[in-house]
């Protein structure tokens, strides 16, 4: 199956489901198409097993998207740039130290809380599954979705201080869990032995340089487009072209030169929206308009190709019945782990500064996990390892999405009405 006929396929069943969603369904549209596409691969696995066929195509489909590819070199570099792209620049600043905490010593406490408390489960249950891997399964499930979240706080009323702080901590945890998942991996691997010297330089050339290559990028982008507005109002589609070779580009740069791709298309993004800031009242320019509601388009675009993406990859897991204890036993695991990781750097932080005063419970159902997960997983060697660590990762964001997404709100409300502790 050649890349356009996937293309076609996915864009067809991507504009199918929406339908549904929008018709019939009615859940916020990440969740709904992704139902949508979830039961129809359910509906075509259960139509294979009853001997009517029809499961082939759909297979060689999701195997010719090649998910982990199209997602982490391809969709991530959009969706994290047009999610930053429109974030309030004051309002992060004013908790960059929280953001900061929970995006780098969160992600290391939940992976490390997950990795150990997992391996110590399974061989209650005479499971073996080595260290390193459930070290790992801790990386790759504790970013939550960025993409996801913002759209179900725009939808739930959540609090400003709230709202920042998500924001901030899942636009730059995938790029800190990218790094620990490639240093992870290379480990499990063999193919290199680390000292502490050579891990300190490993994190600081991945950081800092998708920091610079963020920068660079996005402030030569910032000046090209400056020129371009001097040159007259009707060039709008230049800016476009310009943000589009800055996202693609730049990506695709940070490969190159082996630094966080993800945390390039961030900082990239964060730049622009600080470029673009506008003082209160201020009516929007033209070619800001223009230039954003062309990213909003990308982004729901993208956004509904992902989910489905995420419905149709059940068609090709290896389910087991030997995997079904770890299913259960892996869900209240990781909402511990995301309690922990967000209230022991907060209470840290607590020692220093004045902090929002945030109820830790809102904060764990916060952390819905999504694509890059499911990406991250499916990006393993293939191993044994690899089968169980995928399964286990789908199990999790399929009930994050499904479970955590859906009652966001109601989590949200509960808090205000009975605690007070949202502000």
């Amino acid at each position: 199956m050649d890349l356009f006929n996937v293309f076609a396929i996915l864009i067809t069943l991507t504009a199918v489901f929406s339908f549904i969603n929008v018709v019939y369904i009615k859940l916020p549209s990440t969740v709904g198409v992704m139902l949508a596409s979830l039961i129809s691969s359910i509906v075509i696995i259960i139509s294979g097993y009853l001997g009517f066929g029809g499961m082939d195509w759909a297979v060689k489909l999701v195997e010719a998207a090649d998910f982990d590819h199209l997602v982490m070199n391809g969709l991530l570099s959009f969706l994290l740039f047009a999610a930053a792209s429109r974030v309030n620049i004051s309002e992060l600043r004013e908790y960059k130290w929280t953001i900061s905490y929970l995006a780098t010593v969160g992600i290391i406490i939940s992976t490390l809380f997950i990795g150990f408390t997992i391996h110590w489960l399974f061989s209650l249950f005479g499971k073996d599954l080595p260290l390193i891997y459930t070290i790992i399964f801790g990386a790759i499930i504790s970013p939550i979705d960025a993409i996801l979240v913002l759209r179900l706080l725009k939808q739930v009323n959540a609090s400003k201080a709230l709202e920042t702080i998500i924001t901030g901590e899942s636009l730059f945890n995938d790029a800190v869990a990218v790094v620990l998942f490639v240093f992870l991996v290379a480990i499990a691997g063999g193919d290199a032995e680390f000292t502490g010297v050579d891990i300190a330089k490993f994190f600081v050339k991945e950081a800092l340089g998708g920091l610079f290559l963020g920068l660079f990028f996005g402030y030569l982008s910032h000046r090209m487009i400056v020129k371009i507005i001097k040159e007259g109002s009707n060039n709008h589609i230049v800016i476009v072209l310009i943000t589009l070779a800055l996202v693609s580009g730049g990506y695709t740069a940070a490969e190159l030169l082996d630094v966080s791709a993800p945390l390039t298309s961030v900082v990239a993004g964060l730049f622009l929206a600080r470029s673009r800031r506008r003082k209160t009242g201020e009516e929007m320019p033209m070619h800001v308009r223009y230039v954003h509601d062309f990213w909003d388009v990308v982004d729901e675009v993208l956004n509904a190709l992902l989910f489905v993406l995420i419905g149709l990859e059940v068609l090709v897991l290896n389910f087991q019945k030997s995997f079904f204890a770890g299913c259960i036993l892996v869900i209240p695991v990781i909402i511990v782990a995301r309690y922990i990781s967000v209230e022991a750097p907060l209470l840290f932080l607590r020692f220093f500064r004045k902090l929002p005063s945030l109820k830790g419970f809102v904060m764990t159902w916060c952390g819905i996990r999504g694509g890059v997960s499911i990406a991250l997983a499916l990006s393993l060697p293939d191993s044994e390892e690899r089968d169980v660590v995928i399964v286990l990762t789908y199990v999790v964001v399929i009930f994050s999405i499904f479970v955590q997404g859906l009652t966001l709100g109601r989590v949200i409300n509960w808090a205000k009405h009975k605690e007070g502790e949202i502000k």
